[in-house]
């Protein structure tokens, strides 16, 4: 009968609200989830707003339902609401109170991860890069200035999930406090802090924590609801919830892993289905409420992606696709994954209650190859540039993402190591033009032989942002571009000239006919459509580099893989005429480039 009432609870009274609708209730009681009044039983699933097209996540939505959630989590990153300090934007793929809406719509409840930190694999966590403007700056502590920042940020936000609340009409139904806190430090103080300033905007669900078994001691906050992620053992679940909570539940796996994300260079996370299956049915079995992470991942485009780096472990960026192997794959198929879940799902269902039918795999459209007649070299785009002494990172420049190139005079004759201090992230290096090196961070490349004609000789270093560290102990130590000093056998090189290359407008690049290039270009091209469906371009003759489809960032590329497909959305492309542009670093001489009708995730090249 209990678990009669819990599955009644989720799913018979989740219905789209109005004005004359049931205000419905949802509480965090004495070892259970109450809606309205009555014990529930959580399932729900990870989809992030920010990482699936506006015009898709309805069906993302959609899908979920189909798939026998009754929740959805998504987090908020502070950075994509608020790219330059004080200008705040919740409108088009940032409009989170359009998602809750369409999420209510689809008889869904919602759980806010509203930051400021969420890791997530996105850049610099969540947090904006000009807080690394702000000298000895500590994000994530008690730092005045930092939690006076965000709590700017979370007062803009709030005006946005407030409405949206279950006790205003609306879908949402928790928040949660930070994020996996005890991985990174044990201050009850700030945390606290944190749940202050959320009631202060208006947040008035309830709020819970959550954190790795091993981190819930520092990670938990005294009298808010303590979840833990990466454990699916019930009775270990319940054991370590009940520490921490009096004794009592309720009992929520706020993250259960079903895969895993990729990094560029590193093999392809595949879970088959039967080696978690089990575990998921025996977790809803026990009544325990549960979030998947991810139920669909999407993509995360343009330089959202963030990348990890311990002191031990060498500094790894995540790719573009974030499929995540989950159930609803990048392009929000079901999966052989999707379909065992839901069948586990409906296992536990009242027998009246019918889950919506799985909809139909989404067409796929084959696009014969196209030729990029026009181009433009960098070089040849050069904007006004700055005049300093040292090399200045990215952040002191005024510069969060996208290129930085540094230019300077050697004089010659000269043979020696070049040593480029504090290279973040990727660069190339030319001689008078001509490419003489690449240096990668994720192999600790930062130095090279130069030969230095008599005469003296132009040095130009590009420098890519490959994502800011989204984790761990270098959180604070996020600089991009050149954070030291670059040296000539020992000797520092100053005058330099810097060129800022944000990547915001590819629209503005001035193109002409083709021609053989020898060092970073834009290519663009246009192709006509009759009919329009998801796509995949194929990259995998590229080198590396980022690419656009009708001004919109398809995301970016690199030869290493394992991802060498980028997916483009049925409705990102035209009826009619289309234009593709793409900046090339590597493999200037490409001047065509294939869709496919499938995706390749899977292909790691040395």
């Amino acid at each position: 009968m209990k678990h009669l009432l819990f599955f009644l609870a989720a799913f018979l009274l989740i219905t789209p609200m109005s004005a004359n609708a049931q205000q419905h209730t949802f509480k965090i009681g004495q070892g259970e989830f109450l809606l309205d009044g009555k014990p529930c039983q959580l399932i729900s699933g990870e989809m992030h707003f920010a990482r699936i097209p506006r015009e898709c996540w309805r069906d993302r939505l959609h899908m979920a339902k189909a798939m026998g959630l009754n929740t959805v989590a998504t987090y908020v990153f502070w950075n994509y609401h608020e790219t330059e300090k004080g200008k705040y934007n919740f409108k088009e793929n940032a409009d989170i109170a359009e998602f809750c809406r369409l999420a209510q719509q689809e008889g869904l409840w919602v759980i806010i991860r509203p930051s400021p930190y969420a890791c997530a694999e996105w850049e610099f966590g969540g947090y904006p890069w000009w807080l690394l403007r702000e000298k000895d700056l500590k994000v994530r502590s008690q730092d005045q200035r930092f939690m006076d920042m965000s709590k700017k940020y979370f007062a803009a936000l709030a005006k946005q999930i407030v409405p949206m609340q279950i006790t205003h009409g609306g879908p949402v139904i928790m928040l949660q406090i930070e994020n996996e806190y005890g991985s990174y430090d044990k201050d009850k103080v700030y945390l606290g802090k944190y749940r202050d300033i959320y009631r202060e905007a208006g947040i008035d669900v309830d709020l819970y924590t959550c954190d790795g078994p091993s981190q819930m001691p520092a990670g938990y906050l005294p009298g808010v609801l303590p979840a833990v992620n990466g454990l699916d053992n019930v009775k270990e679940v319940k054991e370590l919830i009940n520490k921490y909570n009096d004794g009592h539940g309720p009992y929520f796996i706020a993250e259960c892993y079903p895969a895993w994300f990729d990094s560029w260079g590193e093999k392809h996370h595949v879970v088959p289905y039967k080696e978690f299956i089990q575990t998921y049915d025996s977790v809803l079995d026990a009544g325990l409420s549960i979030n998947i992470y991810m139920a669909h991942g999407g993509t995360t485009r343009w330089f959202w992606n963030g990348a990890n780096m311990g002191r031990k472990e060498p500094y790894s960026p995540q790719t573009s696709s974030y499929d995540y192997d989950a159930p609803i794959d990048e392009a929000g198929n079901a999966t052989p994954k999707f379909m065992a879940m839901r069948e586990v799902i409906m296992k536990h269902l009242p027998k009246d209650v019918i889950l919506p039918a799985v909809p139909p795999k989404k067409k796929t459209i084959a696009i014969p190859e196209i030729k990029l007649t026009s181009s433009s070299p960098l070089f040849d785009n050069l904007p006004t540039p700055i005049a300093v002494s040292r090399p200045l990172s990215f952040e002191d420049f005024g510069q969060g993402y996208g290129f930085m190139l540094y230019r300077t005079s050697v004089k010659g004759p000269l043979k020696g190591n070049l040593k480029i201090n504090g290279l973040r992230d990727y660069a190339l290096v030319f001689l008078d033009g001509a490419k003489i090196a690449v240096l990668d961070r994720r192999l600790k490349q930062d130095s090279l032989e130069v030969s230095i004609p008599e005469g003296g000789a132009k040095l130009d270093i590009l420098v890519e942002n490959n994502g800011r560290i989204n984790y761990g102990y270098y959180l604070n130590d996020n600089k991009q571009g050149i954070t030291g000093s670059v040296t000539l056998e020992g000797k520092e090189i100053k005058g330099w000239k810097m060129y800022g290359f944000p990547m915001k407008d590819v629209q503005a690049v001035k193109f002409s006919a083709s021609k053989a290039q020898s060092g970073p270009v834009y290519r663009r091209g246009t192709f006509t459509l009759s009919n329009t469906g998801d796509t995949y371009l194929d990259l995998s003759q590229w080198g590396k580099g980022h690419v656009w489809i009708n001004g919109r960032s398809i995301g970016k590329y690199w030869y290493i893989g394992p991802q060498q497909t980028l997916y483009v959305p049925a409705q990102w492309l035209n009826k009619g005429q289309n234009e593709i542009i793409v900046f090339e670093q590597l493999k200037p001489e490409q001047e065509s480039i294939r869709f496919l009708v499938h995706p390749v995730l899977d292909e790691v090249k040395q």
